[in-house]
């Protein structure tokens, strides 16, 4: 199993019946192939849509329906499209109960980099800064190391904010965390790693929980 599908499978188990969610562009998206079995969740794209559904078969794509990332998808019976302006009412009215979205650095207080790095070439922040003060629930899911075997979970973010003190909690291929007002706590632990190794990973001060438990996916 990749990185990626623990990461998606563990994300997945947050998910309630009845939930509206927003699942970001990359790894997020994998989150709605694991949904616990009876759970129906309702799936958000900032670009107009509710009620997205699984991707459509090769072959069978529609152009004209994709998600914000601009990947073909499918809209499930009682799904609907709207405007812009209608899709961020929904998200700036607190109606998201959970945004998933991937995470270039995220710091001890809950602060999010997520949408360019300097001298790169980027279309923009898009709904992401509206996302992560809109939702109930703000959830980073992304590897815990760069390409480069460099930290991604910082003392403090080096690059230009999405928004600060807004993420609820980060899962990796390593653990679960929820950041507090204490700072970052390891609330579950991937069997395959220590203790030891994911606080080597991390450059932020990570505290473990004294119920630290199994990371199930």
């Amino acid at each position: 199993m990749t990185n990626k599908e623990i990461i998606a499978r563990r994300v997945a188990k947050e998910i309630n019946d009845g939930d509206v969610v927003n699942l970001g562009i990359g790894l997020p998206t994998m989150v709605a192939n694991y949904l616990e079995p009876g759970i129906n969740a309702i799936f958000q794209s900032e670009n107009g849509f509710l009620g997205l559904g699984p991707k459509p078969e090769e072959g069978k794509e529609d152009k004209d329906i994709v998600n914000a990332g601009g990947q073909p998808v499918t809209i499930l019976p009682g799904g609907m499209f709207f405007d812009s302006a209608t899709s961020f009412l929904i998200i700036r009215g607190g109606h998201v109960d959970m945004t998933v979205l991937g995470a270039l650095e995220v710091d001890e207080e809950g602060n999010l980099a997520n949408w360019m790095v300097p001298g790169k070439m980027v279309p923009g922040m898009g709904g992401a800064m509206d996302l992560v003060v809109g939702a109930k629930k703000v959830i980073v899911a992304m590897e815990h190391l760069t390409k480069k075997e460099e930290a991604k979970i910082l003392k403090k973010c080096q690059l230009p904010l999405t928004a600060a003190k807004q993420v609820n909690m980060i899962i990796t291929e390593m653990g679960v965390m929820e950041v507090t007002d204490k700072g970052i706590v390891l609330t579950e632990l991937n069997e395959d790693y220590t203790v030891e190794q994911i606080k080597a990973a991390t450059e932020a001060e990570l505290t473990v929980s004294d119920n630290l438990k199994k990371m199930e996916y």
